[in-house]
């Protein structure tokens, strides 16, 4: 086994990775109950799926000047991703949808 081979496969591994936290992430916003747990799950596998598949797209690169280009977009996505998180839910808080009052509502519902 050559070192294009063992690469080849790790970036298949990386690529399936990366999908399966995508998709788990799409279920998880669509099943959750509430504003906030939904922005939860879609946010921690916006974050994770990316860099998965990203750095396996790295090992598939013919270039370094291709490599270069999907690191820069890795770095761009993990500083993005989580401050349009904190941002989201701040504006939520500050409309007045506080996830205390989203708890105690669910709680009342199941009763």
């Amino acid at each position: 086994m050559d070192i294009a081979t063992l690469l080849d496969g790790l970036a298949i591994v990386l690529l399936a990775i990366g999908a399966f936290f995508i998709v788990v992430g799409g279920i998880g916003a669509l099943r959750m109950p509430d504003f906030y747990t939904r922005m939860h799950a879609a946010s921690l596998t916006d974050s994770s799926g990316p860099i998965f598949i990203l750095i396996g797209l790295i090992c598939l690169a013919d270039t370094s000047l291709v490599a270069i280009k999907l690191f820069a977009v890795l770095v761009f996505l993990l500083i993005t991703g989580p401050t349009a998180s904190n941002a989201l839910a701040s504006a939520s808080i500050l409309a007045g949808n506080s996830p205390e009052l989203a708890v105690q509502r669910n709680e009342d519902e199941q009763v």
